[in-house]
């Protein structure tokens, strides 16, 4: 098997919030959207490269630790690296998010900040203040 893409699909009570809160104000480009019967409607939005993590209960403690000072992560967290962590925690509080905890650059060089988004998402905002292994 060869998987060509990770897709997160997320139920959003108010669809419209969560849409204008993703695609406008973190930016993710709009690459399709669709409406169906009864109401249905989805909108894809491209978040760039999509990479699976698995950490065991002792590293999530461990990173809510240091980017929070306290355990805060559900089950699942979306992150996404953006160039500006202070710029972009700033935009998503202004537009619907709750800050949980500020950047905090973290022992694995880089900056991290936590935020509650739309559509009951945890998100963490990362820059890499340096690059990691193998990347230029």
């Amino acid at each position: 098997m060869t998987v060509r893409q990770l897709r997160v699909v997320v139920r959003a009570e108010d669809y419209e919030q969560a849409v204008a809160f993703y695609r406008d104000a973190l930016g993710l480009p709009e690459q399709a959207a669709f409406t169906g019967a009864g109401g249905a409607e989805v909108t894809i939005l491209d978040a760039g490269r999509a990479t699976l993590e698995i950490a065991n209960a002792e590293q999530v403690r461990m990173i809510d630790d240091v980017e929070v000072g306290r355990d805060v992560s559900p089950h699942i967290r979306i992150a996404f690296e953006v160039d500006d962590v202070v710029r972009e925690t700033t935009v998503l509080a202004d537009t619907g998010a709750t800050v949980i905890a500020p950047p905090t650059e973290t022992p694995w060089r880089s900056l991290n900040a936590r935020l509650d988004g739309p559509a009951g998402l945890q998100l963490t905002l990362f820059e890499e203040l340096e690059p990691l292994g193998g990347d230029e």
